[in-house]
């Protein structure tokens, strides 16, 4: 069997995770020192997930973190140019100790994956998001009462509304998007200032944005 074989056939075999989802991994990549692009050794592809709640109907894995804009790619150590890069030692702190669910100064990539039957919870940060439907179906509810169902796929972009979801996948499976929270202003409407509200129903290790 060739490498390439050998590849598509790992790759086709998804390890499937107790909520009946498959499994993700998280490939980043760097630079060797001819300047080649290759797949940085410091950060393990696989995914490490965060039960979030006391009865786990939410898990978290986080994607990877920024923390300035524009992103540092330099070296740690600028006496060495084979260090680890600036942003992959930023989120390795933030993925051992993960921070809240926004980044004022930075972006957030997290991946949500709902559990059935759960009261959605509604919330606002101070952060634009894209929103995008990995598996299952959910419902994006906004605080107005406007309701879009959203399907693998497709999209929302959260212009720090208020909003909540609600996974509606059929036969009460589980749900999962992906987010990509981006720091932002905060909204200014009839002359008040709207900023981050986690409510009360959200689970008490959702830290708020950091």
């Amino acid at each position: 069997m060739s490498g390439a074989e050998a590849n598509l056939q790992s790759s086709s075999k998804e390890a499937m995770l107790p909520n009946g989802l498959p499994d993700v991994h998280r490939f980043v990549t760097t630079h060797n020192q001819a300047g080649e692009a290759i797949f940085s050794k410091d950060i393990a592809p696989d995914a490490k997930w965060q039960k979030m709640g006391d009865k786990g109907h939410f898990n978290f894995f986080l994607g990877y973190t920024t923390r300035k804009f524009p992103v540092s790619l330099r070296p740690s150590d600028e006496k060495d140019e084979s260090s680890t890069p600036e942003d992959i030692v930023t989120y390795s702190k933030d993925l051992a100790n993960p921070g809240g669910l926004g980044i004022s100064s930075g972006t957030v990539c997290r991946f949500v994956d709902f559990g059935p039957d759960v009261a959605p919870v509604m919330h606002r940060t101070t952060t634009l998001d894209y929103g995008v439907v990995l598996e299952g179906t959910l419902e994006c509810i906004l605080d107005s009462g406007e309701v879009r169902t959203m399907n693998r796929g497709d999209v929302c972009v959260q212009r720090a509304t208020n909003h909540a979801w609600k996974n509606v996948t059929p036969n009460k499976g589980w749900a999962r998007m992906m987010f990509v929270l981006t720091g932002s202003e905060a909204p200014v409407v009839g002359g008040k200032t709207l900023g981050e509200d986690l409510g009360t129903e959200m689970p008490a290790n959702v830290k708020s944005s950091d």
